[in-house]
């Protein structure tokens, strides 16, 4: 946390929060994200698609009409995609141009193609300005042991709840509404 804090406060200072056109001078956050998303997708599977008619892949033989599932969870822990795939290590991404929007079939946590989710682009762009907004503007400590087992479901999500202390980094008045 302390590189990408150190970048935020580098770009942003210490004066104004992050702003959606600082985002394309803050690589290590946008590498941060990455990381975050092939760990952590969202959704473990992708929405289902249907063999229209018989295929094959990567050597498998597919029936007309099989349903099939991508499994993004799996395929961001790959261990022949990735060196050291169950580490948490952004700086993979810092001489990359892997992409979070489909492009790259190691990295797939919105879809890809027509089918990709319709609000990628919103949803990147949020995560890119909340994180980065909440790592400028706060100091974070673990109140207690920090367990990442994850609950599978639809979505993934903490096992058990993650409780964390926040402490100010910036001025109160970035945070007060003008009136």
């Amino acid at each position: 946390m302390e590189k990408l804090q150190d970048e935020l406060r580098a770009v942003i200072g210490s004066t104004r929060l992050v702003e959606e056109s600082d985002v394309g001078n803050l690589p290590y956050l946008r590498a941060v994200v990455k990381e975050t998303m092939r760990l952590h997708p969202v959704l473990p599977l992708l929405v289902p698609h249907t063999a229209k008619q018989q295929c094959e892949v990567n050597g498998y033989d597919i029936p007309s009409s099989t349903m099939a599932y991508v499994n993004v969870w799996a395929i961001g822990r790959d261990p022949t995609a990735w060196e050291k795939p169950l580490e948490f290590y952004p700086d993979r991404f810092l001489c990359s141009n892997i992409d979070l929007r489909g492009q790259h079939f190691e990295l797939l946590p919105f879809g890809s193609g027509r089918r990709a989710c319709p609000g990628l682009a919103l949803g990147i762009s949020n995560v890119h300005l909340m994180l980065g907004n909440l790592v400028h503007a706060f100091d974070w400590e673990a109140v207690e042991e920090i367990d990442l087992t994850e609950k599978f479901g639809i979505v993934c999500k903490l096992a058990n709840p993650l409780v964390a202390k926040a402490e100010l980094r910036v001025p109160r008045k970035l945070f007060e509404a003008e009136r």
